[in-house]
């Protein structure tokens, strides 16, 4: 069996794989640590053309290279923060009104594309197998092919994948389903992220699908599948039992001074429905006014792409909200909304969620929602908080026993929130359990094991296959 070679934007750290790394580095590292292999992507850096050019930095963990580079300012500015994350991020969320389309970033989108890919064929042996991850590196595969790469190679979409009438907004549309169709496997998400892929292809690829999710399109084969990707539950409740006694959760107990809690962890984005969440709770302490004083609200969201307008955007927008909310309801004894922009580790925000009453997880759209299964892995199992969901994270498909909502019905978030601080033990401890089973049937080595043996399955290619690019 040959080596993994792992390809996403960013590469966690050796001690990040150890520590405070999300569900995507435990699963990978776990993947690369069995098979053998390299991790290749983006430092994180900023760095000047001289270290750009130098080639990657490389740094040994058992059989794991971890194979970092850095970008220029300009390929920051066009691939990363330019058509990575003004264009595909906001259109893949349904958001077009967001969205900023500018030819010379796609431009830069493509070079960086092909730029990262040949560094890594320098790295590459005969029998590896490569599998690439999410929307920043959609031609990745592509340029290896155009090299000469004839190894298997998949891609996983960590994000949506938009109807058709959603990514036809993205004028080179066509050409970013060409360079996917140069993967043998393409994963995704959920059932209705795969058909809307389906639907591209044939309604305007002219292109055709089976019903085994092996789709012919631009003249070339490759096969489609839906990946859930998952948590290691166990894992999680081990945690967060090891961690409920510690000074920071005995602080947070003492300070709610037996106050219900709803717990809310999310990056600081647009499409997590924030703003909306806020605006459920003002409801449900003004149309129930025995919550006031009763009920706090903890939402966790640390910046991201803070350079970004529109992400300048919501988190003025989120502050204004809470300190609107808090104006209104505040006591000198008690403050509805804590709004924490900041990072904490890992495993301590799943020793807050084992004290919390309810999580509340609504985005407006998400690929799967890692947050919503691990407040479920988190609970005590004796007296498991309620999972108020949205029907747009992908998640909300496996976890029937959430309390499911439309993050855009204000009253109806409102409702969900009621109902879960009302619910008795029993039913409770019923969703509890029905949402565990759900997480140990497809947990993270069900995700990262299906996909790679499926992978593994796809016929080589031949050598000049795909000619050169168009």
């Amino acid at each position: 069996m040959g080596r993994l070679i792992v390809v996403s934007n960013r590469v966690a750290t050796p001690t990040e794989t150890k520590g405070s790394a999300g569900g995507l580095a435990v699963g990978v590292f776990g993947a690369l640590k069995d098979a053998g292999g390299v991790w290749f992507g983006w430092s994180g850096d900023v760095v000047s053309e001289t270290v750009a050019n130098a080639g990657p930095t490389l740094e040994q963990d058992g059989a794991v290279t971890f194979a970092t580079v850095g970008l220029t300012r300009k390929d920051y500015d066009q691939y990363y923060r330019g058509f990575s994350n003004a264009t595909l991020w906001p259109v893949f969320h349904y958001r077009n009104d967001l969205a900023r389309y500018e030819r010379d970033e796609y431009a830069g989108y493509r070079r960086v594309n092909a730029w990262l890919a040949h560094k890594l064929v320098k790295l590459l042996e005969a029998d590896d197998i490569i599998w690439i991850h999410d929307y920043h590196l959609i031609p990745f595969a592509e340029a290896l092919r155009s090299e000469g790469v004839t190894n298997r190679i998949g891609f996983f979409l960590h994000t949506p994948f938009p109807a058709p009438q959603i990514l036809l907004n993205i004028p080179p549309h066509e050409e970013l389903v060409k360079s996917l169709s140069c993967y043998d496997l393409l994963g995704f998400q959920t059932a209705t992220d795969q058909q809307a892929f389906h639907d591209y292809v044939t309604r305007h690829a002219r292109g055709t699908v089976r019903a085994d999710g092996i789709v012919e399109a631009f003249g070339r084969k490759l096969r489609t599948g839906v990946y859930r990707i998952g948590v290691f539950p166990d894992e999680i409740a081990e945690q967060a039992k090891r961690y409920e006694s510690r000074q920071h959760v005995l602080e947070l107990k003492q300070s709610l001074e037996g106050r219900k809690l709803i717990m809310s962890v999310d990056r600081l984005d647009y499409s997590k429905g924030l703003v909306e969440r806020f605006r459920a709770f003002e409801l449900l302490l003004e149309r129930s006014p025995e919550w006031r004083g009763n009920v706090t609200l903890v939402q966790i969201a640390p910046p991201t792409r803070s350079d970004v307008a529109t992400y300048q955007k919501i988190r003025h927008d989120l502050e204004y909200e809470a300190g609107r909310i808090n104006g209104r309801y505040s006591g000198l004894d008690y403050t509805p909304i804590r709004y924490l922009n900041q990072q904490y580790d890992r495993w301590k925000l799943m020793s807050l969620f084992r004290e919390s009453q309810i999580g509340f997880v609504t985005p407006l759209h998400d690929g799967m929602n890692l947050v919503a299964k691990e407040y479920v892995a988190a609970q005590n199992p004796d007296d498991p908080g309620v999972l108020v969901l949205s029907i747009f994270a992908g998640a909300a498909a496996e976890l029937s026993g959430a309390l499911l909502v439309n993050p855009h019905d204000a009253i109806g978030m409102c409702e969900a929130l009621q109902r879960a601080l009302q619910m008795p033990l029993d039913a409770r401890q019923r969703r509890h359990e029905v949402n565990m089973a759900a997480l140990r049937e497809n947990d993270l080595g069900v995700w990262r094991d299906s996909f790679l043996t499926d992978l593994r399955s796809m016929p080589v290619r031949k050598p000049g296959e795909f000619g050169s690019r168009t």
